[in-house]
C-alpha cells in the first residue's frame, strides 16, 4: 500500500498482548490503517505503526495510550506529520523484519 503524504504514528509497548488492545482502540477511535506490527527482538513487547491524516492519527494515537497505559508500559510513542522520503524507506524496510 502506498502510504505518501501520510502522516505515521508510532508507538511501542513492552507486551504484543496489549499492543494489539491498543492498536484496536486506535483503529476504532479515528480512520487509519495499521501499517505494521514488529515484535521487539529482545522483549515481549512490539511497535506498532499506524497511517492517516494528522488528525486521524494523533486521535488514534491518543486512544491508543489511553488504553494501553493500564496494560503494559509505553516505551515510545511520536507521530510524524510528514515523513521525509529517506524516513519512507526506513519505515518501508523495517515492515515484516
Amino acid at each position: 500500500m502506498d502510504y505518501q503524504g501520510q502522516a505515521i504514528g508510532i508507538f511501542e509497548l513492552d507486551s504484543l498482548g496489549a499492543c494489539f488492545v491498543a492498536l484496536d482502540a486506535a483503529s476504532k477511535a479515528a480512520s487509519v490503517q495499521i501499517q505494521g506490527v514488529e515484535r521487539n527482538r529482545l522483549g515481549a513487547g512490539a511497535c506498532v505503526k499506524m497511517r492517516g491524516s494528522v488528525s486521524d492519527v494523533k486521535a488514534a494515537m491518543e486512544a491508543a495510550l489511553r488504553v494501553a497505559e493500564p496494560l503494559a508500559k509505553v516505551t515510545h510513542h511520536t507521530v510524524i506529520a510528514s515523513p521525509a522520503e529517506g524516513t519512507e524507506r526506513s519505515i518501508a524496510m523495517t515492515i515484516n523484519k
